[in-house]
């Protein structure tokens, strides 16, 4: 048996590409959509330790 072309090698990575592409796409179709907050806490950067323990007053917010 001969050695494929190049130009077959091109379009089998292609197809490839694609069909990942597209696995990609229904799996992502399928998963729910978290309409969830997207914004840390305050305690949940507490928790992390990027803020002190007291929360800010509105004033220090700005």
């Amino acid at each position: 048996m001969g050695k494929k072309g190049t130009s077959v090698l091109k379009r089998q990575r292609e197809l490839k590409k694609a069909e990942k592409a597209a696995i990609k796409r229904d799996r992502r179709a399928e998963e729910p959509r978290s309409d969830g907050q997207r914004v840390a806490s305050f305690d949940d950067l507490r928790g992390y330790g990027l803020v002190e323990d007291e929360e800010p007053t509105p004033r220090e917010r700005h």
